[in-house]
C-alpha cells in the first residue's frame, strides 16, 4: 500500500481527501501546516503528497523547497492542490519540484486523474 502525506490546514479539506485517497487504496497521514510535513516526512517519507499552497508556520512552497534538500526528499511524488490558479504560482511550483498541479475545489475523478498521470496509480 502507497503512503500519502496530506498537508492542508483545513481539516475540511484533509477529510475529504483521506476519503478520496483511502478508497484509492493510499495510507494516509496528515499535516496541517509544511512544518509538520517536514516533520512527518522526516519519519516515514510518503510515495506521494498532496500540499496546499497557503498555510501558516510553513507554506507549501517553502515545505516543498526544503523537502527537495533533504535526504530522500526527491523521491515522492508532490501534487499541489490549491486555490491558486494562475501560470506564475503554477511555474514557481513546478520549478519548485511538484509533479503535477490541482486546482480547489477537487474531487475523486480530478484527483484519481492526476494521480493516473504521475504514475502513482
Amino acid at each position: 500500500m502507497k503512503h500519502c502525506l496530506v498537508v492542508d490546514d483545513s481539516s475540511v479539506i484533509r477529510k475529504v481527501a483521506r476519503r478520496i485517497l483511502e478508497d484509492l487504496d493510499f495510507d494516509i497521514a496528515e499535516a496541517e501546516d509544511g512544518k509538520q510535513a517536514l516533520e512527518a516526512c522526516r519519519d516515514q517519507m510518503p510515495d506521494a503528497i498532496l500540499l496546499d499552497w497557503n498555510m501558516p508556520v510553513m507554506d507549501g512552497l517553502e515545505f516543498l523547497t526544503t523537502l527537495r534538500r533533504e535526504t530522500g526528499g526527491d523521491k515522492p511524488i508532490v501534487v499541489f492542490c490549491t486555490t491558486e490558479n494562475d501560470v506564475a504560482h503554477i511555474t514557481r511550483a513546478i520549478r519548485a519540484g511538484a509533479n503535477e498541479y490541482i486546482m480547489k475545489p477537487f474531487d475523486k475523478e480530478i484527483v484519481e486523474a492526476k494521480f493516473q498521470e504521475v504514475g502513482l496509480i
